[in-house]
């Protein structure tokens, strides 16, 4: 059995280094133009470079986001876009619009995966899309272990399915609400999360008294538990969503991932799910994680009806800069509140250390009891050696 692709998002160059180096086999990530995180950094061509360049340096690839639904005014740029893409390297092109197909085969040799915009579900339509050209389908969230393993027994083409991260309400690149509602468009980059707001309910005009406001936002996706059951579908690549999320969430969301994936294959017979590593993914979200459809769970289980409460994390203390191992010294950049005497704990992409700070430096090397500003630089001694992009966090 083959091992499947760990799949990254990444928001912005240093986020693809990041979620390389903490064991991503590939990264997705949108480009200027023609991709559907319009609020997202995204990379601009000498970036794109630069990550393309540092991806294939590890033997390791880079996915472009082009999955937009285009007008008419559109398809003049889209030819020489796609040339300068192919030009850079990329690995494939993420598309829904079958419109970018003919153009991508005519004048450029660029690898075509199908978005889940197009929520794909079914072996008719996915052999439909072979049949076009399409070498790799990333298919629908709402897919069961049933509808996956039908569709790889029948049809030789790469399938990627989401382990991880948010979901929508509607089948993904079916929701027009936030197009209705906020003159954003969610099929062209601009989805304003109209599924995680609150509602007031009438019957008729009738304002109906509840003890919390009405939802209907869904709980986050995660297939921690359900991994073993996934790898054994035979699906080739696992995607975590959220190019919008920080370098501190994919480090993390990578590297636990990363572990079960290599724990599951350096011991097929024996292995066992921990829970240890869902605990360590739900710290670093505010919404539940559940299997959604995978197991055959379609009650109200799958969704906050009643409200919610989501508090903004804190875990995520510090990021390395560097690291000097002749003093033992590491700048690090501060993200949220911490102080000496508090126990925490530095990780990269394969060590952890719990101590102790006992000093805290700020940058001209004065001493000092508390980390309060944002971004603020300051030094630690560490007993241990770190590296560059390594994280800090309470314990």
């Amino acid at each position: 059995m083959k091992k499947p692709e760990l799949l990254s998002p990444a928001g912005d160059l240093e986020r693809l280094k990041i979620a390389l180096t903490y064991g991503a086999d590939a990264v997705y990530l949108g480009g200027t133009l023609f991709n559907l995180r319009a609020n997202a950094n995204n990379l601009t061509k000498e970036e794109l470079k630069e990550g393309v360049e540092f991806a294939h340096n590890l033997n390791k690839k880079v996915y472009v986001t082009v999955n937009i639904a285009m007008h008419n005014k559109e398809l003049n740029k889209i030819k020489q876009y796609l040339i300068e893409l192919d030009k850079i390297g990329v690995d494939a092109i993420i598309i829904t619009d079958p419109a970018i197909i003919p153009i991508a085969k005519k004048y450029t040799n660029l690898n075509l995966h199908l978005s889940t915009q197009t929520s794909t579900l079914n072996k008719e339509a996915i052999e439909f899309w072979k049949s076009q050209g399409i070498e790799r389908v990333v298919l629908a969230r709402e897919c069961s272990k049933e509808d996956i393993l039908d569709i790889k027994k029948s049809i030789d083409i790469e399938l990627e399915v989401f382990i991880h991260g948010a979901m929508c309400a509607s089948y993904s690149g079916r929701c027009v609400l936030s197009n209705f509602l906020t003159g954003r468009d969610a099929n062209r980059g601009g989805c304003s999360q109209i599924c995680r707001w609150d509602f007031d309910l009438y019957d008729g005009e009738e304002h109906l008294e509840g003890e919390k406001p009405f939802t209907f936002c869904t709980k986050d996706l995660s297939m921690a538990k359900y991994l073993k059951d996934l790898i054994e579908t035979g699906a080739d690549s696992f995607k975590i969503e959220g190019r919008m999320r920080s370098a501190y969430y994919i480090a993390t969301i990578v590297r636990t991932y990363r572990k079960m994936i290599d724990e599951y294959f350096e011991n097929k017979e024996t292995y066992e799910y921990n829970p240890k590593y869902e605990q360590v993914l739900r710290r670093v979200a505010n919404r539940d994680n559940i299997p959604q459809f995978f197991d055959g769970n379609y009650s109200k289980d799958v969704q906050y009806y009643n409200g919610r409460q989501e508090t903004t994390n804190q875990d995520f203390l510090a990021q390395v800069l560097e690291y000097d191992e002749n003093t033992k010294i590491a700048k690090l950049e501060q993200r949220n509140y911490f102080k000496k005497g508090d126990k925490v704990e530095i990780f990269g992409p394969k060590d952890e250390y719990t101590f102790t700070i006992t000093e805290i430096y700020d940058e001209d090397m004065n001493p000092i009891d508390i980390v309060r500003h944002p971004k603020q630089i300051i030094y630690i001694k560490l007993p241990f050696k770190v590296a560059k992009d390594y994280m800090m966090k309470i314990c």
